[in-house]
């Protein structure tokens, strides 16, 4: 199924066609079945989604909302907040448009069951390859991890 692609912002390098073929080369590198909506939008829409279903009342950079058991054919939804993309390609010396496919590779994931916070590394690993295969920057957990070990080692000092 043809994904979904809603652009609230635009991004450079990247338009609804692009970013399509991407989000169903990733599903089927992931072997996700079903229909996938992503969006990309801005820090207030992504502050209220992530508000409205997650009780913090910040903007994030990618969300993900896996389709419910009875949802046939569709996968779920992915949000993307173009924000925080941009200032991330930035700092990693990268472009937004590959910041966006790489928050969307992360979202696809997370539609597919992978959940990082309690898989000792699995998803880590399985975007880690994906991120590869798809010729992606640092992948989002890796960069992650890096930053919390940073921190703490700074703080031990």
């Amino acid at each position: 199924m043809e994904p979904t692609i809603i652009l609230e912002r635009r991004v450079a390098g990247l338009n609804q066609r692009m970013l399509a073929a991407f989000v169903a080369q990733a599903a089927r590198e992931v072997g996700l079945a079903g229909a996938v909506t992503v969006m990309v939008t801005g820090n207030r829409e992504m502050r209220r989604l992530n508000f409205r279903f997650r009780g913090k009342d910040q903007s994030t950079d990618v969300l993900s909302f896996p389709a419910p058991g009875f949802a046939s054919g569709f996968a779920g939804d992915i949000a993307i907040c173009l924000d925080i993309a941009a200032r991330n390609a930035r700092t990693l010396n990268h472009s937004t448009a590959e910041e966006v496919q790489v928050l969307v590779l992360h979202g696809i994931l997370h539609l597919a069951g992978y959940d990082h916070e309690g898989d000792q590394g699995e998803m880590a690993k399985t975007e880690d390859d994906l991120r590869k295969r798809l010729a992606l920057p640092s992948g989002l957990i890796k960069r992650n991890t890096v930053k919390r070990r940073m921190r703490s080692s700074r703080s031990q000092t």
